[in-house]
């Protein structure tokens, strides 16, 4: 039924006047109340929920359906929280509820059964489109683009990137990127740039020099962006580059052709003005 005997089974809240999915089960793990922000994602479910165990929820696999089991038996035995997905069918697709499990006591202490508090999060459809978008830009993108976890190990590299330096994705994944395709003399000041980027600091337009695997220098314009998980944890970090060795070598070329003209000034055997 819904939640309306909150106040009746022990809590001193008014669980309707909260925006968020509650539900409680008995000692069994049977649900056995609901407030309405949890009906609304019941009612896209065709099996009665009232009544039936909270690891029989229709929409669960065999996996979640032990996950589950697992986390109502050590809220029942009173360890710390768990949290797990629930997956329920909408109009548009399906949306994940992230469900968080405690302990739910009566006035002597004595454990009954379970709360479970819901956060809404994303379409799951819409969030598996934005990944798969997200991953085919940084795919097919005209720049160099890598990644490293929090220890410096590479967990992205797309084609460009693979196209430059002549490694391939496999070569490189799980790889210390500033240790094995750094040079020497460049390792500290890439190091260091990528660890500001951990930190939080980012780093636009940073030059340094790859070399290739058949040995040829690569120079490349790296901007290093901290990268960040939904809760805005840092778990890395993304390098977007920018080959810019045809600009050095043109640059050079200018630097040598005004020296040469600068020489043939100084050395010519006749007034120039």
């Amino acid at each position: 039924m819904p939640i309306g005997g909150l106040q009746a089974a022990g809590f001193d809240i008014n669980a309707e006047a909260i925006n968020l999915p509650i539900l409680l089960t008995n000692r069994a793990g049977t649900i056995t109340d609901f407030n309405s922000s949890m009906k609304q994602f019941f009612d896209g479910i065709s099996a009665n929920v009232e009544g039936l165990s909270l690891n029989k929820l229709p929409g669960l696999s065999k996996d979640g359906q032990a996950l589950v089991d697992e986390a109502v038996r050590d809220t029942l035995a009173g360890q710390p929280s768990r949290s797990f997905d629930l997956i329920f069918p909408t109009q548009s697709g399906s949306i994940s509820v992230l469900l968080s499990l405690s302990s739910r006591r009566d006035e002597n202490g004595k454990i009954v059964g379970v709360v479970g508090v819901g956060h809404e999060t994303v379409e799951k459809a819409e969030l598996t489109r934005v990944a798969n978008d997200l991953q085919l830009l940084i795919e097919t993108a005209n720049a160099p683009i890598f990644g490293i976890d929090t220890s410096g190990f590479v967990n992205e590299w797309n084609r460009k990137a693979a196209a430059i330096t002549g490694f391939s994705r496999e070569e490189v994944m799980g790889k210390d990127l500033v240790s094995r395709f750094i040079t020497p003399e460049f390792q500290d000041s890439v190091g260091e740039v990528l660890h500001k980027a951990l930190q939080g600091e980012e780093t636009a337009n940073f030059e340094f020099p790859l070399y290739t695997k058949d040995g040829e220098r690569v120079e490349v314009l790296l901007n290093a962006t901290t990268r960040r998980s939904a809760t805005g944890a840092i778990v890395g970090v993304v390098g977007v580059g920018q080959n810019i060795t045809e600009l050095k070598r043109g640059q050079a070329e200018l630097t040598r052709v005004a020296n040469d003209l600068q020489l043939l000034i100084e050395t010519a055997n006749a007034p120039i003005f």
